[in-house]
């Protein structure tokens, strides 16, 4: 190989790397801290760019997207001195490029340790019970927390969620007894619920029933009360119509005798009802003047009617 060849080879390598030191295409959604001889220069935003050979280069790639961060679990104590472990994710973005390049070594790890730290001190002030209850509003504090410490860091925490809450076997088994008692104690609530409904239906029922009877019986007395009312109305007109045909009867021709003949006749009959009552015989102190009873009642009739 000649020297010219091997100048050429040269070049040709010289020129590939001059290419690949100056020619940088950034992706979306990502940026490139810039130094020139050891100084922040600019950021590079997503599209094709050119470098200074061998005075720029890329010292720092950041994506802008959400990233998600795996927090290990940790060891935190309730403020009712209760162990538990936790475990959560967190969610994260850069926002600042250039502080996250400068402002800090490693904002991942950073921000993980944060959490956890942050994590034992939210859980030191809630009682066991509302670790379970309350997520949401620990899950809050964390990130309110961690949003303010990774500012400088040119991160923004967009949200924490707690994965995963491990409790002794001791806790589990006293959580167990108490849900289960709870449980039973909502059930023996709803059975007397259940039949003191059931007893207020059964005495409502048969209170409807009471006013009904009496409801009915009450009706049946002012039907009853009604109809002999309208008996003795009917009798009475009836009596009253009978009698005022009996007088105007009396006053056509003959009308007398007739009624003189029906007042003897019932005169005989009722005293022979008398003396089939009775032990004793009866005989009037007259029996002869029959007739002259009988004319006395026609007198009787006559005054009346007058």
């Amino acid at each position: 190989m000649t020297d010219m060849n091997i100048l050429a080879i040269g070049f040709a390598i010289a020129v590939v790397i001059t290419i690949f030191k100056t020619a940088r295409i950034v992706p979306q959604r990502s940026n490139y801290v810039i130094e020139r001889l050891g100084k922040y220069s600019r950021t590079l935003d997503s599209g094709f760019h050119i470098l200074i050979p061998f005075i720029d280069k890329v010292a720092y790639i950041h994506t802008l997207k959400e990233e998600v961060i795996d927090v290990t679990r940790q060891t935190c104590v309730t403020k009712d001195n209760i162990q538990v472990g936790i475990d959560g994710i967190l969610y994260i973005q850069v926002v600042d490029p250039h502080k996250a390049s400068y402002g800090i070594n490693d904002y991942r790890y950073a921000a993980s340790q944060l959490a956890q730290t942050t994590m034992r001190s939210v859980i030191g002030q809630t009682d066991l019970d509302k670790t379970f209850e309350e997520r949401a509003k620990i899950n809050e504090e964390v990130v309110k927390a961690l949003d303010e410490a990774a500012y400088p860091w040119g991160v923004k925490v967009l949200r924490y969620e707690i994965s995963d809450i491990e409790l002794p076997a001791s806790i589990k088994d006293a959580l167990e007894q108490q849900m289960r008692a709870e449980r039973e104690r909502r059930a023996a609530i709803a059975k007397s619920e259940g039949e003191r409904q059931s007893m207020i239906n059964v005495s409502e029922g048969q209170k409807q029933e009471v006013i009904n009877l009496s409801e009915a019986d009450k009706q049946r007395q002012i039907n009853e009360a009604e109809g002999r009312a309208r008996e003795i109305e009917l009798i009475a007109a009836a009596t009253a119509q009978g009698i005022r045909e009996i007088a105007d009867a009396i006053q056509q021709p003959g009308g007398q005798n007739a009624v003189n003949l029906r007042v003897a006749e019932q005169y005989v009959k009722e005293f022979g009802n008398l003396a089939k009552t009775n032990n004793t015989m009866i005989v009037p102190a007259e029996l002869a003047n029959i007739g002259g009873a009988v004319a006395g009642l026609t007198e009787i009739l006559k005054s009346t009617k007058g």
